[in-house]
């Protein structure tokens, strides 16, 4: 019938093929579509393996079924009456442009299976590899692309390529972000700056929460609110921004804060005080040893007493502020959640309008926000309650 058809009316016959061969290619690709998926998934499910699921969810057994249309046309073009040379020709070259791109993307699809596979793996928070993978698949489609011109314009893909010399200064601008990107991500990996899961502050976009992923182009970052900032990759390296991984990996977060006390309200200590304080278990040694300090030194100005009224404004002694200072810090030093290994500081701030900054620098045992908090509630509770047994006032501003 359809050399019958041919003789009667070629072009007709040729569409008429054309029409038949492309209808049969699309039924072998939509029941070999469902029978290669629906095998791969029942053998992925009667394995303990990953990889082979991975495989499936990024569609890269869904890819393959797209060769077989391609086959099918092969074929066709052999067995079947053949088309006008031009007809035939252009069939192929347009088949084999498919072929170029199918397994383009299919090769896409198995480096993201691989880079899937590699963020399953701890190493993969330590070297993130997304970035390279992105770049790789960029190169596959530009290649791709240049085969499937090549392909369609019967040339040698060599000639295409010598042809973008001149193109450089063009593909530099339209690429300019990639090429910026891709230096940032391997700076970022070769430094290990930015890993998943690391908190970081970023000030000029409003980042302030962990990283939930690298890319080559941008970063990703959940904020404590859950909202979510996009940072191109290159603007971390060519700013500036905090990581706090090394605080998670020391296994001691700071507390940096600071006690307001008011100026009025600091004065020497009397004797009775003193005798008071003794009984605090977090200042009996401390009493103890600086008043033996204490009078020592005051014997070397001449022996002068503190009961001798003219002679007390050379002497020296102790302060409610002072032995203030050294109850916190002995309180610290004993405090069953401030880390040892780390600085412990009860400093005196320079006085101002705003009192006299009495500042706690020191480091907690644990880096858990929760757990952290409430370290730090718990130690200041306790402090602004015992400010008053020193005969101090705290500053509030009126």
């Amino acid at each position: 019938m359809l050399a019958t058809l041919r003789e009667i009316h070629p072009a007709l016959a040729d569409l008429t093929y054309l029409a038949g061969l492309l209808f049969v290619a699309l039924l072998v690709y939509w029941v070999g579509r469902r029978l290669l998926v629906s095998v791969a998934q029942s053998f992925a499910g009667r394995t303990e393996t990953t990889w082979d699921d991975v495989l499936i969810e990024h569609h890269v057994v869904s890819r393959l079924a797209q060769l077989l249309p391609v086959f099918v046309i092969y074929l066709g073009v052999d067995l079947l009456p053949r088309f006008e040379d031009t007809a035939e020709h252009l069939l192929l070259k347009a088949t084999s442009a498919y072929l170029i791109m199918v397994v383009t993307f299919t090769l896409t699809a198995v480096l993201s299976a691989i880079n899937a596979i590699y963020e399953s793996y701890p190493a993969s928070l330590q070297r993130p590899l997304k970035g390279f993978v992105q770049l790789l698949q960029l190169l596959l489609i530009i290649i791709g692309l240049l085969l499937v011109i090549a392909e369609l314009l019967d040339r040698s893909p060599w000639i295409l390529l010598s042809g973008f010399g001149a193109m450089t200064a063009v593909l530099l601008l339209v690429f300019k972000d990639t090429i910026l990107s891709l230096v940032a991500s391997v700076q970022l990996a070769a430094q290990d700056l930015v890993r998943v899961g690391d908190w970081i502050e970023v000030g000029d976009f409003g980042a302030d929460g962990d990283v939930i992923d690298v890319e080559l182009h941008t970063i990703k970052v959940q904020n404590w609110d859950k909202t979510i900032t996009t940072i191109p990759t290159h603007k971390l390296v060519s700013g500036s921004f905090k990581n706090w991984r090394g605080m998670s990996q020391s296994g001691g977060r700071r507390i940096k804060r600071a006690l307001a006390l008011d100026a009025n309200s600091v004065r020497f200590l009397t004797e009775a005080e003193l005798e008071r304080f003794k009984r605090f278990a977090l200042l009996k040694t401390y009493i103890d040893s600086k008043k033996q300090i204490l009078e020592e030194s005051n014997r070397a100005l001449g022996g002068a007493s503190l009961n001798d009224r003219d002679g007390t404004v050379n002497l020296r002694r102790l302060t409610n502020i002072g032995t203030f200072r050294a109850y916190t810090w002995n309180y610290l030093k004993q405090h069953g959640h401030i880390h040892e290994g780390m600085t412990l500081l009860v400093r005196q701030l320079p006085p101002g309008p705003r009192g006299v900054p009495i500042e706690l620098y020191c480091f907690t045992n644990t880096t858990d926000w929760n757990a952290y908090e409430g370290i730090q509630g718990d130690i200041f509770d306790h402090l602004l309650a015992i400010v008053p047994e020193f005969g101090l006032k705290l500053y509030q501003q009126p």
